[in-house]
């Protein structure tokens, strides 16, 4: 009579651990294509940022071309036309272009 009302087949015991797996499998998959790759690209900037010296070629995040004049602790000052200079932070510079392997 009441034939709706069977008990369903009993879930598997084993799929919980396999989901784990899984999700650890993704997690090392994330970070082996994304957040490796992306620090070590910060490491290689900021060890430009150090290396900075006077008379090279740089450029800001806003898109300023210019040469170092002189280097601070955490600023530098560029020279973007005859007798114009600008104090950036550090933090703004993005590419060297007096070293050509750097680009």
């Amino acid at each position: 009579m009441f034939t709706f009302l069977q008990a369903a087949p009993a879930a598997q015991q084993g799929g919980g651990l396999q989901m784990w797996i899984f999700l650890a499998l993704i997690f090392v998959v994330m970070w082996f294509f994304m957040i490796r790759p992306q620090r070590k690209q910060q490491k290689e900037l900021q060890a430009f940022r150090d290396s900075l010296k006077n008379g090279d070629k740089v450029v800001t995040i806003g898109g300023i071309y210019g040469t170092v004049c002189e280097v601070k602790e955490e600023y530098v000052l560029i020279e973007v036309d005859k007798d114009v200079k600008i104090r950036v932070s550090k933090q703004a510079l993005v590419k060297d272009f007096s070293d050509p392997t750097r680009q």
